[in-house]
């Protein structure tokens, strides 16, 4: 046995039943766990969901043996998902299927180490657990690979070689290659396959309140005992010498010790709040180091500074800059992101952050002294460097501070994305029309810089329109989550098509039908409410822009904006009276009207006499256009037009019309006691489609019914 598979046996904990740790037969055995900080241990739900409501609710306690045949006491701290009925526990646990437990008396416990990264397969790994399988319960050991399992809500990691045992559920998968714990065993697949939850899953904590305080707490405790182990035992005995035995003799750079001095102070700052802040400083990092755009080839979602660094491993062997001899590009990206983490938490302006941030300032000091000029100079302008507003020139901190005295800095990178100034990424929902009977396929993205889309999720069978909130409730969650950076919220922009324009999308709600909406709960309000939400039109995105689209879209950034009706009549007949105007007549209209001119309307869009005046409008090329959804039961459309007309006029661009929006929403959503001035905006809903972003597809023109290579 390897001293790696050594230390791992004497991490892994076998879980009973209260009181079922001394039956001699096994009878109460329930399963398996390990240590990955002093007092917490992890396993699968369905382990600790033998015991039902009580023992999932932390109510009851489970017996939890370690190697040295002590039992202790330990309770369920957080368990996901948990069943409808605990008491009544599903036979196949969804995922994730983890638990932490807290358990008494374990403040010496031998701790596994949890990878930083996302799982890099195949690996060859190892498995640990305790069973019955031969009749006696006893720790069992085992080798194979793994493949796959980073994706969506930590999918299953599928495992090949020696499969998991029954009993050896919630204990440790380890990549024998990086001394990484990368999986839980969760049993078995299909065949001769076993089946994991990626370590990575972790990361779901952070979405069920207080999950986010959680998670910190535990990569907290994680990263301070590793630092301190190895201060104690130095390489004989710790993680850190594991791993830095299996690195090869002549690897240099980001060593394992540096990792662990690293990730305990890290683990001291505040933690980001979404996987975008993370993001945002891995990409600026990395194109410091490359040179270059950095394309990410899936969507990350890392919910810990730690996991940053995980993302700069692979720039050892790739990107313009690895030519170079004697540059050790994961080296320098690692501490570049490292300073501006601390840069990013300085802004935040919490005392507890300051002795943390002169540790970790005064650390990546020393360490950045072997790196290049340019890169060890940046490091020191990102934590010394003052700001710079025109009039004085910069004053140098204090030795050993972080120096972020104003809101803004000077670049370190000029024009690079060098600080949180914006979201990483919008969101982008396409609804494609029901190719079949009334269901609507759909994607959710992610926009990024430079155009760049990655894929979150998506259902090409589809669903009914009035399945479409629910179905989209969870993945536009988790792309807002990853699209967020600190106090920039990623814009939701909804493509739908035309018949779907008067959805109320603004007013949907990302929390399960029947929760509380707890009022002013930023996660629970109505999106409209805190965030940009754009209408863009479906039908025109499958073909290049029309002149008169791409030469509006500039008209209304520039300003300033006028109003124009979409309909003639209704501002004095209202959208119910007499007299409508025709389809080409306000096709002609509109075609006149000024590029900076924003057509609004006072009714619906989605059919009848609105949605022939939206289509003349989208045919003439307007990119923003207002409406109000209601179809019925108002006879303001004289007070709607005037007010419109007064907002597009205050707002003078395009960029500056979604945030007063947002507050009219806001103002007139009180069921109680609505803003009597907002009254007018209720229902209000805004077009606002760039033929830019995303790009839309280079392709030449065709005529109707013809397709390329198709017959005339």
């Amino acid at each position: 046995m390897s001293a790696l598979d050594g230390t791992v046996r004497r991490a892994v904990v076998r879980i009973s039943a209260p009181g079922g740790a001394d039956d001699p037969t096994g009878a109460l055995f329930w399963g398996s766990g390990f240590f990955v900080a002093p007092g917490l241990a992890l396993t699968c739900a369905h382990v600790v969901g033998n015991g039902g409501a009580g023992v999932l609710g932390g109510r009851t306690a489970v017996d939890v043996t370690d190697a040295d045949g002590r039992t202790l006491r330990g309770r369920v701290a957080i368990a996901l998902p948990v069943p409808p009925d605990p008491d009544a526990p599903p036979r196949h646990w969804g995922l994730p299927d983890l638990a932490l437990l807290e358990v008494a008396g374990a403040e010496d416990a031998e701790c596994l180490w949890l990878s930083d990264r996302s799982a890099v397969v195949p690996a060859p790994v190892s498995l640990h657990g305790w069973s019955l399988e031969t009749g006696e319960l006893a720790l069992r050991f085992g080798l194979g690979v793994a493949n796959g399992g980073d994706g969506k809500g930590g999918s299953a990691m599928l495992l090949r070689g020696e499969i998991p045992v029954a009993g050896c559920s919630g204990g440790p998968v380890v990549d024998t290659d990086r001394g990484a714990v990368i999986g839980v065993s969760k049993g078995r697949g299909k065949d001769t396959a076993g089946l994991a939850v990626p370590i990575t899953a972790l990361r779901r904590l952070a979405c069920a309140r207080p999950g986010r305080d959680r998670l910190h707490s535990l990569v907290r405790a994680h990263d301070r005992h590793h630092l301190r182990r190895y201060r104690t035992v130095g390489t004989g005995g710790s993680w850190t010498g594991l791993q830095q035995a299996l690195r090869p003799a002549a690897a240099a750079g980001f060593t394992p010790v540096l990792r662990t001095h690293l990730f305990a102070r890290l683990a001291e700052l505040s933690p980001p709040t979404t996987p975008g802040e993370v993001m945002l400083l891995v990409d600026a990092a990395k194109r410091r180091v490359v040179q270059g755009p950095y394309q990410p080839g899936v969507v990350h979602d890392p919910r810990t500074w730690r996991e940053g660094v995980g993302l700069l491993y692979d720039l050892r062997d790739g990107g313009p800059a690895a030519a170079e001899p004697g540059r050790d590009l994961e080296l320098e990206a690692v501490l570049l992101y490292a300073a501006r983490v601390a840069a990013a938490v300085s802004r935040l302006g919490d005392a507890r952050d300051l002795e943390p941030l002169r540790e970790l300032s005064t650390w990546l000091g020393g360490q950045a002294e072997p790196l290049p000029d340019v890169i060890r100079e940046d490091i020191h302008e990102i934590l010394h460097g003052g700001a710079q507003d025109g009039t004085e020139p910069p004053a140098p901190a204090p030795a050993g501070t972080v120096e972020l005295r104003k809101p803004e800095r000077r670049d370190v990178e000029p024009g690079g994305p060098g600080t949180l100034a914006r979201p990483w990424g919008d969101v982008i929902v396409e609804i494609d029309r029901a190719p079949y009977g009334d269901r609507y396929p759909w994607r959710v993205k992610l926009l990024l810089e430079n155009g760049v889309v990655n894929p979150v999720d998506g259902d090409e069978e589809g669903v009914p329109r009035a399945e479409l909130r629910e179905a989209l409730r969870e993945p536009v969650a988790e792309a807002l989550q990853q699209g967020d950076a600190g106090e920039h919220l990623a814009a939701l922009h909804v493509v739908v098509p035309r018949e779907l324009f008067d959805e109320p999308l603004d007013a949907w709600q990302l929390v399960p039908p029947g929760a509380p909406a707890d009022g002013f709960d930023p996660h629970t309000m109505p999106l409209g409410q805190r965030r940009a939400v754009f209408v863009r039109d479906r039908r025109r995105r499958d073909r290049p822009a029309i002149p008169e689209w791409r030469r509006r879209w500039g008209g209304t950034n520039r300003g300033p904006l006028t109003a124009v009706p979409l309909r003639r009549e209704a501002p004095v007949k209202g959208h119910d009276g007499p007299g409508r105007e025709g389809g080409h007549a306000a096709y002609g209209r509109l075609s006149d009207a000024a590029d900076t001119a924003v057509p609004v309307y006072c009714g619906e869009v989605a059919a009848g006499a609105g949605a022939t005046a939206m289509d003349a409008a989208l045919a003439a090329g307007h990119a923003v256009v207002i409406w109000r959804r209601c179809a019925t039961g108002h006879t303001d459309c004289a007070e709607f037009h005037r007010e419109a007309a007064r907002l597009v006029f205050e707002a003078k661009t395009a960029e500056g019309l979604h945030r007063r929006i947002r507050n009219l929403r806001t103002r007139c959503a009180d069921p109680e006691s609505p803003d009597p001035d907002a009254l007018w905006a209720r229902s209000i809903a805004l077009l606002y489609d760039s033929p830019d972003q995303p790009p839309l597809p280079d392709t030449p023109l065709y005529a109707p019914g013809v397709r390329p290579g198709g017959p005339p």
